[in-house]
């Protein structure tokens, strides 16, 4: 696991994550499976479409959950 990745629902988090939150977590995870800090040019658009789409699985996660027990209410 990487330890930078934070936790992004609540009670951890007090409020909803951010879309900066969420990518800066999806970068710190396909950095870590990569073994990439930043890609060769050859990789970078493999590595950030990746980014992209662990963002965007992220998201879907944090929206579906639910936390028993939080204050949290889904909008909408």
């Amino acid at each position: 696991m990487c330890r930078s990745i934070k936790t992004l629902r609540p009670p951890v988090l007090p409020e909803e994550a951010t879309e900066d939150e969420i990518r800066a977590a999806a970068l710190q995870y396909v950095r870590k499976v990569s073994g990439f800090r930043a890609p060769a040019a050859h990789n970078r658009e493999v590595f950030d479409h990746a980014v992209e789409a662990v963002a965007a699985a992220t998201a879907e996660l944090l929206a579906g959950l639910e936390v028993r027990g939080s204050r949290a209410t889904a909008s909408g």
